[in-house]
């Protein structure tokens, strides 16, 4: 029996709690062949006293994130086939996400796509289907439901009682009443777990604490940033209309997200769960670890001013809840992180330490599978950017935007969120020296990882005239019109900073790009052994390259400019620097030999781009700037006026120019010295959006989207950055049989025949219905944008073979319609590169707006 054995004196892994992903991760770590494991909790096993004790079990696998998609299908064919005692511990009943209003029933179609995408088969279903699977569900108020037959409801604690007993035989242990008291860290690495009934030698510790995270992370050192917050739960009793019922469900699952609530069945009765309402915050060094009046500790008072009003609206879907009284009332408490992901992953600081936290029931044994195999293999099969523990900066650690996000994420839990949508406070957390600047210049700025970035400056309008609804007219001139949601957090300006990047010059603010340099006398062979490209260059050369796991997967891809013999800059986008920050800390070598340092704060960027940018530079610099003198890829230091930069020749955005770097404290200065040069040259600022639009022409990949860790560069186009004959590097073997044997798909390039078509990623792609008689996804769309050089709507996705070839037809599904698109050459704009790398210095001021 679980929970009957001595504290041993050492362990391979302690895992801390024995809730639904505490069980799940003994579970996999036994499967995967680590059986020396220990797990403790603080509470009785398995009503352990956390919010896997109190959760409703509710079920609902679709999700916007592919990666939290797949933890929750993973989870339900665990679940389904999971009995104790003989007994289910799964009600595959389905669910329902009903829309009553129109916003909300245009949601559950884009919901519809990410789903078929994402490989969950779900349904879109009107009023009276509803009825006739919900027989006691008001419908003439709604607009219809998206079904997923396979969603239902687990009782959790039997769930992770199952796992443990299947972990236990494995060879795994299970402690309760045994709680942490301390871990010990020893010269940066875990060495053992403190509880109240003595030590546990380990290697390693894994911490699935749930609310009691912080403080478990605390006691290694290592930050684990979540916000406990109360939620309510009411089970009605008995319900005339369901006397008849003899089991426990058989009406699928409810969500009414326009109303900020959730339904199941429960016997007779009904349980309501309800988010309407201020969030209620808790620290977590005011959370109980015992019992208090028969309330476990992850429970408080229950208050029914907050949950009253929502019993009205329950009732206005389910009719026979009025008069129904609650018989058990729960306030449980939930973890909410500052971005809505999990945290999972390895410490940085404290080698050994791991995490597994702010995973609800829906997704524990998915998320847990997740932890286990990349302790075990030393890397995760799935693409885990979005819930790496290490992918915060310092600022989403502090408990004021702890507290602000965690309440802000308990408010939005069901609202419809746009990709583009910026969180509305914490905002102004960094920013660049440009700021004031953009500000005076009307930009409109959108957050990330802190950051005020631009997405386009109103100052530069009027925009473009609209083009006729089908996109037809002069691609020079005219811009499809975009409406509804493809037309929020984006203006027709974004069109006219397009074209003067490619017609003029442009500003660019790069300062968020994440800036690392470095150094040592290891530095290159650092290097040599992270980077798929040959890192050997002289002094001044720039190397585009990808770096890496030991399966070929794109860790991430960069710049890497060597500065001098021991000293290199590397540089790569500002939304995932923590992420490449840590995946290159956890490659150092054990000795002093490489240091890497975080320039990023020190140095602000401005990149000057476009056929006039060689004008601009030229005009305020003494030095030569020619082709000949500054050539493609090459970097050295330039003086701007009375401002010293190290300026780097490259551009993402496919035309001639320069990222210039500078102290920050120079920054201000260098802005102006460059705006004023740049009148006569009809410069102006270049936001967000264009800079997303330029690139995509371009054929330019944008790691998290078009490339991530389980695509390899062969599938992803970037086999040019590949130097097989280089030497040793990670993944070098996987890539030695992946070229022998072949890809099954690629990154393909497709465009839509409707210029006017908008969409904004994660759309499913189909064949097209007359070349193929079967509905089979073939891919989704990775990016999407409108390339107003081209005139055409672009669209990439990876498709097999056989539909990656160039005039192949395919169809995109967008809000439940289909959308023809045709699979081109790529790039579509200067294949030959020409505008990078030859582009001679123009005479006069031709260009001037």
């Amino acid at each position: 029996m679980p929970g009957s054995e001595r504290l041993p004196d050492r362990a391979r892994v302690v895992i801390i709690g024995a809730g639904i992903v505490g069980c799940s991760a003994a579970y996999h770590l036994t499967r995967l062949g680590w059986s020396d494991v220990v797990v403790v909790d603080q509470g009785p096993l398995f009503r352990a006293c956390g919010s896997t004790s109190h959760a409703p079990g509710l079920v609902f696998q679709n999700n916007v994130a592919r990666t939290t998609c797949r933890f929750a299908m993973d989870t339900v064919e665990t679940y389904r086939n999971l009995q104790l005692d003989g007994e289910p511990t799964y009600w595959e009943v389905g669910s329902l996400e009903v829309a009553s209003t129109p916003e909300r029933w245009e949601e559950l179609k884009r919901k519809h796509g990410h789903a078929t995408a994402w490989g969950l088969t779900t349904h879109l279903i009107g009023p009276d289907e509803i009825a006739r699977l919900v027989p006691i569900m008001r419908t003439d108020q709604l607009y219809g439901a998206i079904h997923v037959p396979s969603d239902g409801t687990v009782r959790a604690v039997q769930a992770s009682e199952a796992l443990a007993k299947m972990a236990e035989a494995a060879g795994a242990r299970f402690l309760a009443d045994t709680r942490v008291t301390g871990i010990d860290v020893n010269q940066g690495r875990v060495v053992a777990v403190k509880t109240d009934q003595g030590r546990i030698l380990t290697e390693h510790v894994l911490t699935a604490a749930g609310i009691w995270g912080p403080l478990i992370g605390r006691m290694a050192g290592v930050p684990i940033p979540l916000q406990p917050l109360q939620h309510l739960v009411g089970i009605t009793d008995p319900l005339p209309e369901l006397s008849g019922e003899t089991g426990w469900q058989s009406m699928p699952i409810v969500r009414h997200q326009d109303r900020s609530m959730y339904f199941r069945q429960d016997h007779r009765s009904y349980l309501i769960g309800a988010y309407r309402h201020e969030p209620v915050l808790l620290d977590p060094p005011e959370l109980r670890s015992t019992w208090d009046d028969g309330r476990m500790p992850s429970c408080a008072p229950f208050r029914d001013d907050l949950f009253e009003p929502s019993l009205g609206y329950a009732a206005e879907l389910y009719p026979a809840l009025k008069s129904a009284e609650l018989v058990e009332k729960i306030n449980g408490m939930f973890s909410f992180t500052p971005d809505g992901h999990s945290l999972i992953g390895e410490s940085l600081d404290v080698r050994g330490f791991w995490a597994c936290e702010a995973v609800w029931i829906t997704h524990g044994v998915g998320a847990a599978r997740a932890v286990a195999e990349w302790m075990v293999k030393g890397e995760p099969d799935l693409d885990l950017r979005e819930e790496d523990l290490n992918r915060f900066y310092p600022h989403a650690l502090t408990r004021s935007y702890l507290r602000t996000r965690g309440a802000q994420n308990y408010r939005e839990v069901y609202d419809i969120i746009h990709p583009l949508q910026p969180m509305e406070t914490p905002r102004k957390l960094r920013l660049t020296p440009f700021y004031d600047r953009e500000q005076a210049l009307g930009a409109m700025f959108l957050e990330g990882a802190g950051w005020e970035r631009p997405q386009w400056y109103e100052g530069n309008g009027p925009p473009p005239r609209p083009s006729p609804t089908r996109g037809e007219g002069d691609s020079q001139s005219a811009v499809p019109q975009r409406s509804g949601w493809a037309a929020r957090f984006w203006s027709p300006i974004q069109a006219l900073e397009h074209r003067a990047a490619r017609e003029r010059v442009v500003l660019f603010d790069a300062t968020p790009f994440k800036k690392i340099e470095v150094s040592g006398p290891g530095a290159l062979t650092y290097l040599q052994r992270i980077a798929a490209n040959q890192m050997d260059h002289p002094v001044g050369k720039v190397t585009y390259t990808a770096m890496l796991n030991e399966r070929g997967g794109i860790m991430t891809d960069l710049t890497v400019t060597r500065v001098d013999d021991e000293r290199f800059w590397v540089v790569t986008g500002g939304g995932v620097g923590m992420h490449d920050l840590a995946w290159m800390r956890r490659q150092l070598p054990d000795d002093s030999r490489v240091h890497l340092k975080d320039l990023t704060s020190g140095w602000c960027c401005i990149g000057v781009w476009g056929p006039r940018a060689r004008d601009l530079v030229q005009s305020v610099s003494q030095e030569d700037v020619s082709n000949a003198a500054f050539s493609y890829l090459t970097a050295r230091s330039l003086t701007i006026g009375t401002v010293p930069t190290y300026a780097i020749r490259i551009s993402y955005v496919g035309e001639l120019g320069w990222e210039l770097y500078t102290p920050t404290e120079y920054g201000l200065r260098l802005w102006d010295t460059l705006w004023k040069a740049g009148q006569a040259l009809g410069v102006i600022a270049l936001g967000g959006g264009a800079f997303d639009s330029l690139r995509l022409e371009k054929g330019y990949r944008l790691w998290g989207a078009d490339i991530h860790s389980e695509y390899n560069p062969y599938e992803a186009g970037l086999g040019f950055a590949v130097r097989l004959n280089k030497g040793d590097f990670i993944g070098r073997d996987a890539l030695l049989r992946i070229k022998q044997q072949g890809i099954t798909r690629k990154l393909a390039c497709m465009t839509f025949d409707d210029p006017a078509v908008a969409v904004l990623g994660k759309e499913p792609i189909f064949p097209q219905a007359s070349a193929s008689s079967t509905s089979q996804v073939l891919g989704y769309v990775t990016s999407a944008n409108y390339g107003y050089t081209v005139g055409k709507s672009i669209i990439y996705g990876y498709l097999p073979l056989a539909h990656a070839e160039e005039g192949s037809r395919v169809e995109v599904q967008y809000f439940a319609r289909r959308y023809p698109a045709t699979v081109v050459k790529e790039p579509l704009y200067d294949p030959q590169m020409t505008r990078l790398k030859e582009l001679p210095m123009l005479a006069g001021a031709g260009g001037a707006r």
